[in-house]
């Protein structure tokens, strides 16, 4: 008698991929690694130099600085919403650093949502992937917190400020 469901797509559904195994680049182009971050909060944020939110750089720096023992953020460029990110890699860590002192690790340009989305944010927004819940990026400075075990906890939209209790209250 057969099945109805293979084992493979009922391991898919019960065992969400893993957050550690997504590759991407910084901005320097060599490979960033999430599984070296094991063991810490991530706050995943797709940033933009050109936005009317680009001050929150101060506050997500603000955040690494207080809790950089439990926290890694990675910011990740994107040009999607209203080509507010058109700088190169090397525009975007100098305006990074200059302007916002930024310490955090800074990723190169990807799409964070369509046909060509990168597999991170498909983890970050498809519930088959992070076993919690679906999502879409609405805009430049939306948020994802991931925890220590690599397990999604929530998302953010951008007026949430990086220093909200919403977020630190996981991370404290």
């Amino acid at each position: 008698m057969a099945t109805l469901f293979s084992k493979s797509s009922a391991s898919e559904t019960s065992n969400p991929t893993s957050i550690y195994d997504i590759k991407i680049n910084g901005l320097n182009e060599k490979p960033l690694s999430i599984a070296g971050y094991k063991g810490k909060h991530i706050l995943f944020v797709n940033v933009a130099s050109k936005c009317g939110f680009t001050p929150q750089y101060k506050e997500l720096q603000k955040l690494y600085d207080d809790y950089h023992e439990k926290l890694v953020i990675i910011g990740i460029p994107c040009n999607q919403f209203g080509s507010q990110e058109p700088g190169t890699s090397k525009d975007i860590e100098s305006f990074c650093e200059i302007n916002y002192g930024v310490t955090f690790p800074i990723t190169e340009k990807v799409d964070v949502k369509g046909s060509k989305q990168h597999p991170l944010y498909q983890w970050l927004t498809q519930k088959g992937k992070n076993g919690t819940k679906d999502s879409s990026v609405k805009w430049n400075f939306q948020k994802y917190l991931v925890g220590p075990t690599g397990e999604f906890i929530d998302y953010y939209f951008s007026m949430t400020s990086p220093t909200s209790s919403k977020i630190t209250k996981h991370i404290k």
